[in-house]
């Protein structure tokens, strides 16, 4: 589903403040992969997603997502094949626009369109239905602005709108960290049903190692921008903080110094 090749990331090149986010990172996810992300601040998690989004573009290599090459292509054009949910819960939907209108515009990504009605009464009713599933009460609230909506629902609603259409690849990049650890628990509980249930290619940025040890079927730590462990498998299914702890100290050769990562 993803292959990234040799995909560098520099910021303020030329300048006192020139900084390598990423250093030649080579990856290839598989259909259907579930990968958490780790690492500590100024890892490199967030230009990653960012790379393979469009927000940036890298300094060279190639991004090819589901046998198309889409290392130049920009965001908008990438927006048909990615569903993506953000840290801060406003940054996925439209806060002054209805819950019926921000699922309408998801519907509609990549989509030409028309003169027609904004929503017809069909859709409204499979919204009805969609947002059933997630017991937080938003089914008979269609025509409420999400900006008076919950932290909680509101992410549990971004979330609805990244993966309506199935898209071919899901990022979530820290969408749990603003919200309380119940509320953070319930999000990511719907999460990893929705991406069970759609079997969708997904990669999880998290700061919380239990979580990035609990979810998914691989995962990956960044360490001053190079993947420095990738675990699968069994043993990702056998891993602990503690060996998570012991392996991020032999890969690079350093003490873990990050406190939300501790605390967490």
């Amino acid at each position: 589903m993803l292959k990234i090749k040799q995909v560098s990331k520099t910021f303020y090149l030329g300048t006192p403040n020139e900084h390598q986010a990423l250093k030649n990172i080579d990856l290839t996810i598989n259909t259907g992969d579930f990968v958490t992300v780790i690492g500590g601040n100024g890892a490199g998690k967030s230009t990653l997603l960012n790379l393979i989004a469009g927000v940036l573009l890298p300094d060279g290599g190639q991004i090819m997502l589901d046998d198309q090459d889409v290392t130049w292509m920009p965001e908008h054009k990438r927006a048909a094949l990615l569903g993506r949910v953000f840290q801060d819960p406003m940054r996925g939907t439209a806060g002054d626009m209805g819950i019926d209108e921000n699922l309408a515009l998801a519907a509609r990504r990549g989509k030409r369109r028309g003169l027609g009605w904004g929503i017809a009464k069909s859709e409204r009713e499979q919204y009805r239905e969609i947002l059933g599933k997630l017991d937080l009460g938003l089914e008979g609230r269609l025509g409420a602005k999400v900006k008076l909506l919950s932290g909680g629902q509101r992410q549990a609603l971004t979330l609805m709108m990244a993966t309506l259409k199935e898209p071919r690849m899901l990022l979530l990049d820290e969408h749990t960290a603003a919200l309380d650890p119940k509320t953070g628990a319930r999000v990511l509980a719907l999460t990893e049903e929705l991406i069970s249930r759609q079997q969708l290619t997904t990669m999880m940025i998290t700061h919380n190692m239990r979580d990035a040890i609990k979810y998914g079927n691989r995962l990956l730590m960044l360490h001053e921008g190079r993947i420095i462990l990738d675990i699968q498998g069994e043993d990702k299914r056998r891993l602990h903080v503690e060996d998570l702890l012991h392996m991020f100290e032999k890969a690079s050769g350093s003490q873990l110094a990050n406190d939300r990562m501790l605390l967490s």
